[in-house]
Order: C-alpha cells, then sequence, then structure tokens
C-alpha cells in the first residue's frame, strides 16, 4: 500500500477492475485499525487482499470513518458490518439514518444507475443504529490511533464532512477537493442531489484554513500541491457549473441537452490526457451525473 505518513496509506480498490478510480484510506496503529471510505461492496475482494499482503485482517479494523454516504465510497458499510459488528462508523449526523435504513438512498441510485445497479455497487446492506456514532463538524475523534479534526464541508453532498491529521498535515477530503486522476485535470464530481456552489466553495475554504500539507482524494490519491489544486478546482467547478446552465438555453429535450454536455467534457479530457487516463475519470464521476447535478441546482435557484 502506498504510504502517506507513517501508520498512514491508501489501497486502489480497482473498481471495474479500472486503476486510480477509488481509493479507501487505511490508519493503523498498535491495536486499532479505520478504513476511511470504504468504497462499495463490488471492491471488497480488493480491499480484503491488498489488506492482508500488509498483515491486515478485515477483523482487525475497529472503525469505518465516512466522508459521506454515496455508494462509491461508503456501499460496503453495511457488509463490513455484517461480517464484522464490533466495528463501529463514524458519519455525519445527515447521513447516519441512511446507512441504518438505507431504502431512500437506494431509490435515489436506482434512478440514477437503473440496471447498472448489481454491477456497480453491489449489495447495500443496512448498518445496525447501535454501531454508527454521528458527527456534526468540530469534533475531535480518534480512529487508527490518530486523532483527526473533522470539518462539515458541504457542498458535493449535504453530509459530507472531511478529517484533518495535524500531526501528519494529510487532510482526508473525500469529494469536496474534487477528482484528480495521476496529476491531471482536477474535475468537480457534481452529482444530484445536493449540489450547491456557494457552500462547496466555502468548504474548500475551510480545508485551506487547515493548512494542509496533502490532500487524500478518495478519487484518486494525494495531492501535495494543495493550493493550484484548490484554486484550480475552485476555477473548474465554476466552468462546468457555467458549461450546464447554458446548456439549459439550448434547444431540444433534457437528454440532448446532457449528451451534448458529456461530449465537449469527453472532448476536453481527451485533449489533456491519454484515453485510459479519461476513462478512469468517467469511472470515478461519470459526467452524465455531474450534468443532472447541476442541472438541479440551477432550476432549484431559478425555481
Amino acid at each position: 500500500m502506498p504510504t502517506l505518513a507513517s501508520g498512514l496509506s491508501y489501497i486502489d480498490l480497482q473498481f471495474l477492475g479500472r486503476p486510480h478510480a477509488i481509493a479507501t484510506a487505511v490508519v493503523q496503529s498498535a491495536g486499532s485499525v479505520a478504513l476511511v471510505d470504504p468504497g462499495p461492496t463490488t471492491c471488497l475482494p480488493v480491499l480484503e487482499r491488498e489488506l492482508v499482503r500488509q498483515g491486515i485482517r478485515i477483523a482487525d479494523v475497529t472503525h469505518i470513518v465516512l466522508t459521506h454516504i454515496h455508494l462509491d465510497h461508503a456501499g460496503a458499510t453495511g457488509t463490513l458490518l455484517e461480517r464484522h459488528p464490533h466495528i463501529r462508523v463514524l458519519v455525519h449526523e445527515r447521513g447516519a439514518p441512511h446507512l441504518v435504513d438505507p431504502s431512500r438512498l437506494l431509490d435515489s441510485a436506482t434512478r440514477l444507475y437503473g440496471a447498472e445497479m448489481e454491477r456497480l455497487w453491489g449489495a447495500v446492506r443496512p448498518v445496525p443504529a447501535h454501531a454508527v456514532t454521528t458527527l456534526a463538524g468540530g469534533e475531535t475523534i480518534t480512529a487508527g490511533g490518530r486523532d483527526f479534526v473533522v470539518a462539515y464541508t458541504p457542498g458535493h453532498a449535504s453530509h459530507h464532512v472531511s478529517y484533518f491529521d495535524a500531526s501528519s498535515g494529510v487532510a482526508l477530503v473525500g469529494d469536496t477537493a474534487g477528482v484528480t486522476v495521476d496529476g491531471g485535470y482536477v474535475l468537480p464530481p457534481t452529482p444530484p442531489p445536493d449540489i450547491d456552489l456557494a457552500v462547496w466553495r466555502e468548504s474548500i475554504r475551510t480545508i485551506e484554513r487547515w493548512s494542509p500539507s496533502t490532500l487524500f482524494l478518495t478519487h484518486f490519491g494525494p495531492v501535495t500541491t494543495v493550493g493550484p489544486h484548490l484554486a484550480e478546482l475552485g476555477d473548474n467547478l465554476t466552468i462546468v457549473a457555467e458549461m450546464v446552465r447554458a446548456s439549459l438555453a439550448e434547444d431540444g429535450t433534457d437528454e440532448e441537452r446532457r449528451a451534448r454536455f458529456v461530449d465537449r467534457l469527453r472532448l476536453e479530457l481527451r485533449r489533456r490526457m491519454p484515453e485510459s487516463q479519461a476513462l478512469s475519470y468517467e469511472a470515478a464521476t461519470p459526467l452524465d451525473l455531474m450534468w443532472l447535478g447541476l442541472a438541479r441546482y440551477w432550476r432549484k435557484r431559478q425555481g
């Protein structure tokens, strides 16, 4: 596992067989192991295999720490608890009810992914309520033998939190700091239903105030050029949001508007990088869902 700091590393979950799409951070010390965003159930064989290679069994895991409950980040949580009920889960208070009863979460995801649900995510099991510790932001938690400051960082999701380890300078930021693969374009993931550009920008400022030396992105991995990365994220958030807003005034159906947006963004990605790298971006954040999330945002503001 690549190392971020002593006792802090990460695993490439090889989502859909593709490298550099989803990563799980692993925090470990004597007697305690925490997984930050364990990913979807479809990736559990890779997660378990890579942990074993480092001498860690899933039974050794004491905490699952979630940035948010989207299935690419948290889908395996219930399955892990079903097999290992001693694990404790930390999650924002708005996301916790949907771990305990994932029916609404699954209904929403099924509207987006349809028949692809099983292939992408696998089983999504409920998490026992007694295993969940809720967070609001502002706390300090201990997991994997490290202390993390918790910040509420919505914008991508209304229940998103980020975690900062002052001892290493590493900030575990989920999707709030965007998607970047192999140092490429910083893409803001904007799926429905919670996108809010103003609060997202405030969340970026929250992360900046930590002055981290490293950002750890679920999609994908460590970023040490923190200032330029966050600046590019802000710029690109404006660009893609304006692309979607302009598309809403175009002729045609929403399906046609969405297809044109995807074609334009796909062309831009491939102008900047090889095909294999661009495909990792699309595995991490489907481009059609970006249009849906931002179209919903703009229409709510107009309504």
